[in-house]
């Protein structure tokens, strides 16, 4: 029997090449900033943040920008740069939405400073946090206009404000990152793991957990051994070794692997007395508690057959796809297809100048023989798509109502609880384009 038998695991899933060892040994390195970025409003789950500055006013590098909906699910937007605020516009997201957004023009005089030392690296406290109060830190966190950065974007000072009702009691770190190519969260446990420890320790202060786990996928032994180093003189921190399979970093099959716990369809792992934030997510509340950094800037993977020189690059919040692709040396003759994050949950980007928002951690950029070109076909009934659904789904009915109009039907069959992790349309033997269709589902359920 394979040792990996015994590494927590979820029902379900699959296991697609993982091709992180393009980029997996790329340092994080720091691209400096475009003429202008374009940073938009909307970055987050919820509502857009409010603008408050003005075309030609003189804007500094964490700045507030836009300002978060007082009572609404939404987080504050900050320059990412210093320079002057161009005419407000509209953007398309990575995830395909539009926004508005603000254009800053980079000052001419600024020198571009090294800001990854002053967000990640020095001495991080490993003593005790207790003179800091959970009001404090959620209101640190808050300013600072932290969300997931997992890819949810859910504002993370609410996500961690516990209530008498429901109180957390586990707090979950998680490093799985089980996009293939994607290795930007495994490259900053590497890099900077006091960090990460140091804003997952400020976490757990905030929400008042008892325990917590750091969950880091077997590929990753170098970040593994990273956090384990660390936290070592911490006896009340797990460093939890899971098994690598997809999607293994989704909180809800993440849990059932570490707690043998399912969170209900339709609720929240808060429902369990459990909160899930991403390692990147961590990182940026040690910055922005002990250090005062807002989120102005994020580590994009930069990937796939299709570009020429893979990296891990820390980015200026609102920087094009095509300065991201242009420091990497450019698309090869090869390149077919521009991902906005992994080739399993990414969307086809047709703009270079989508701007890097705080939910994107990878980039990929497909060749022609990444690309599945089999031919469509109609649904076989096999059922494949109900044997990997870690949701235990039926993902073809859902899809095929929206296919047909008929959205009711697809609720009927949870259309809302859908992940979009893609493992059905990767099973498909007929390429039936399933998490495409269920995305239009939501959509339309979202405009009704």
């Amino acid at each position: 029997m394979s040792w990996l038998n015994f590494l927590p695991d979820f029902a379900r899933g699959i296991h697609p090449p993982q091709r992180k060892s393009l980029a997996r040994e790329q340092p994080i390195e720091e691209l400096a900033p475009s003429d202008i970025v374009t940073i938009p409003l909307l970055q987050h789950a919820g509502v857009a943040a409010e603008c408050v500055v003005q075309p030609r006013q003189a804007v500094v590098r964490g700045d507030l920008i836009a300002r978060r909906i007082p009572g609404a699910t939404s987080a504050h937007v900050h320059a990412s740069v210093s320079g002057t605020v161009q005419a407000i516009t509209a953007v398309t997201l990575p995830n395909g939405h539009r926004s508005l957004a603000v254009p800053i023009k980079v000052a001419t005089t600024e020198q571009h400073e090294p800001i990854a030392a002053a967000l990640f690296g020095g001495d991080w406290p490993q003593d005790d946090l207790s003179s800091l109060s959970s009001d404090l830190i959620l209101t640190r966190i808050a300013d600072a206009g932290i969300v997931g950065l997992g890819g949810a974007t859910f504002p993370t000072d609410i996500k961690l404000r516990t209530t008498l009702t429901r109180p957390i009691e586990t707090l979950v770190v998680n490093g799985c990152e089980c996009e293939p190519y994607l290795t930007s969260d495994d490259r900053l446990m590497r890099e900077h793991s006091a960090a990460v420890l140091t804003g997952a320790r400020l976490a757990r202060r905030a929400c008042g957990a008892k325990r917590m786990v750091i969950a880091i996928e077997d590929n990753k032994p170098e970040a593994v051994e990273a956090m384990k180093s660390v936290a070592r003189s911490a006896q009340d921190i797990e460093v939890t070794v899971v098994q690598t399979k997809y999607p293994m970093g989704g909180e809800r099959q993440l849990i059932p692997a570490l707690f043998q716990r399912a969170v209900p369809t339709g609720g929240l792992p808060l429902d369990l007395g459990i909160a899930v934030i991403n390692v990147a997510t961590a990182a940026a509340i040690a910055g922005a508690v002990l250090r005062n950094h807002s989120l102005t800037h994020r580590v994009v993977t930069v990937a796939g057959g299709g570009i020429v020189t893979p990296r891990n690059l820390l980015v200026p919040i609102g920087t094009s796809l095509q300065s991201l692709i242009d420091h990497c040396g450019g698309l090869r003759p090869t390149a077919r297809r521009v991902l906005a994050g992994g080739p399993m949950m990414g969307v086809t980007v047709t703009n270079l100048d989508t701007p890097v928002t705080k939910g994107l951690g990878g980039v990929t950029v497909l060749s022609a023989d990444e690309i599945d070109a089999a031919e469509q076909t109609a649904c076989i009934r096999c059922g494949r798509c109900l044997d990997v659904c870690p949701l235990n789904l039926a993902p073809t009915r859902i899809a095929l109502a929206v296919k047909h109009g008929d959205i009711e039907r697809a609720f009927a069959h949870y259309l809302a609880a859908c992940c979009e992790c893609g493992c059905c349309a990767y099973e498909c033997p007929a390429r039936l384009p399933l998490v495409q269709w269920i995305r239009a589902g939501k959509e339309a359920l979202r405009r009704r």
